[in-house]
Order: structure tokens, then C-alpha cells, then sequence
């Protein structure tokens, strides 16, 4: 159903208020670099401070933008069910191919719960679904036991996994076959994922670099390891930088630097340290993309 990388396309900020052309430059940018997708409205897309209406707009806005060269997975995960059901149907009405589902975060819902949180929305929605295994942002581990029960159900077709645990990975692509999509829910792990059957990355770097990452797992599809293994190592000290300091706060910096976009958060995230900057500004530098 989703194999390729797909870009967590950051949500471009100006004077406070979403920045449409801003965002339209950067998805038409991924496209040409040769992305299979994006994923508005995740961890890199500052959800948590977007507004409903923003959040909304900013799926429709993308969806619109791609007019189906390539696919969108909307974010519309929430710590409220009903509140995921309501961005999910509309992520499905707006004509989005598939919707990411971060795990409930702070409730800290059993493995029980998870399961009935991520079948209700299956159950009310019809449209593909792609969980969201990131314990670092949600304080609960989505467990394979889970993972496994939930493949099951039709319109569950995959996780993007940022776990950062190998091992969990392998007994998941183990555990629920190969038509269930497993994708890197971080950059630096896409080549041993990929190694082991997972389909691709839902990428932070491809928002600078698309073709980099694009031809990273298009190579591993392909069959070309020795290629694949080549890139990995090219571009890992850049997939780093873009986490010296919290996501998305690196990869905007990065756009920023290159002119795509402003330098622009929303509280409680904020510019990075000059320290950092400059260690980001030499990287940038040292790939030759300032």
C-alpha cells in the first residue's frame, strides 16, 4: 500500500499564521526531488500548536498542492478517539490516500486501550491507516503482541515505526508479514530496516534533501544494496544534525538557512541555540547545500 519515502513536511510559519505559499514550494520542491509522498501534519509538521481549522487546512492545502503525482498520509492522530475519527474523516473527505496515527499520548493507555483506540478509528473510518509507534513523544510503547492484533484488521495496513529499536522492529516485520507495511520513523535506521523487508521511511531530511533519501529507497527496492549502503553512509551525519536539538526545530532551521522558508515556530518551541546553529549552518555547508 505505501512503500517509498515519503517527506514530514514541516508546517512553514509567517507572521504567526501558516504560510500557504511557503508550504506549496515546498511540497512542489519534494516532488521534483522525487519524494513518493508526504505526511502533513505530524511530529515534523508542529501539529500539537496547530488549530483545528490549520490542521485541516493545511491536509486539504496538501492534498490540492500534490493533485495525485504522488500520496499524502495525513496525521491525524490525537490522545482523544473522537477527536482522531473527526480529523481522519476529514482527511478521507478531502481526498487524502491514507491517515499516520500517533498513539495516544499522556492518557498512557493500556495495550488494550491502544488496540480499541486503533480499531474504533478503523471501524468508523475508511480509509487506510498507518500507525504512529513513537514511545519517546507519547510515553507508551505500541508492543508487537498490538501491533500483530491490529494487522489484522483490513484497513490497518502498516506502522511507521520510531521505536529506534531493531530488534522490535524485526519481530514486528516478522510478526505481521510482508503485506503489512513497516516504515522508519527516523532516517538513520531506513537502510536496516529496509534490509530486514520494511517499505521505506516517513523521512525528516528529505524536507532539504528529497532526491537523497528518495534514491536510497528506491535503490533498496530495486535491489541495489551496495548502492543503498552508499547513500546511507553519505548522508548519515546530515540525517543527525537534523536532531541536535528537538524535531522540527533543526530541519526549519536548515529551510530557513536555504531560503525556503522563515525562521518561524510556535511556542513552546523556539529557535535554536547559536551553538547548534552553527554546527548545523558547517554541516549544511559541508554537503554543499549553502
Amino acid at each position: 500500500m505505501f512503500s517509498g519515502a515519503f517527506t514530514a513536511i514541516v508546517t512553514p510559519f509567517k507572521d504567526g499564521r501558516v504560510d500557504e505559499d511557503g508550504l506549496r514550494r515546498l511540497i512542489r520542491f519534494g516532488i521534483d526531488g522525487g519524494v513518493s509522498g508526504f505526511v502533513p501534519c505530524g511530529t515534523t509538521g508542529e501539529s500539537p500548536t496547530l488549530s483545528h481549522e490549520e490542521h485541516n487546512r493545511v491536509v486539504e492545502l496538501t492534498v490540492k498542492e500534490v493533485a495525485g503525482q504522488v500520496k499524502v498520509i495525513a496525521g491525524t492522530g490525537s490522545n482523544s478517539t473522537e477527536e482522531a475519527i473527526g480529523m481522519s474523516k476529514h482527511a478521507k473527505a478531502v481526498g487524502a490516500d491514507g491517515c499516520l496515527l500517533v498513539s495516544p499520548y499522556y492518557n498512557k493507555p493500556t495495550q488494550e486501550g491502544l488496540y480499541r483506540h486503533f480499531k474504533a478509528l478503523a471501524d468508523t473510518v475508511d480509509i487506510p491507516l498507518v500507525l504512529y509507534n513513537i514511545q519517546g513523544r507519547t510515553a507508551v510503547n505500541i508492543e508487537n503482541h498490538t501491533v500483530e492484533r491490529l494487522s489484522k484488521i483490513p484497513n490497518i495496513v502498516g506502522v511507521k515505526e520510531a521505536s529506534g529499536n531493531i530488534l522490535q522492529m524485526s519481530e514486528v516485520l516478522r510478526l505481521c508479514g510482508s503485506d503489512f507495511d513497516v516504515l522508519s520513523g527516523d532516517d538513520q535506521m531506513t537502510f536496516p530496516l529496509m534490509a530486514m523487508g520494511g517499505k521505506g521511511v516517513i523521512s525528516v531530511v528529505t524536507n532539504i534533501v528529497p532526491q537523497k533519501m528518495s534514491a536510497l529507497v528506491k535503490s533498496m527496492l530495486g535491489g541495489d544494496v551496495d548502492a543503498a549502503r552508499a547513500i546511507h553512509f553519505e548522508v548519515f551525519e546530515l540525517c543527525q544534525a537534523m536532531f541536535v536539538e528537538t524535531n522540527p526545530i533543526p530541519v526549519k532551521a536548515a529551510l530557513a538557512l536555504m531560503g525556503k522558508i522563515e525562521m518561524e515556530f510556535r511556542l513552546p518551541l523556539c529557535p535554536l541555540s547559536d551553538a547548534n546553529l552553527s554546527k548545523l549552518r558547517g554541516v549544511l555547508e559541508k554537503y554543499g547545500i549553502l
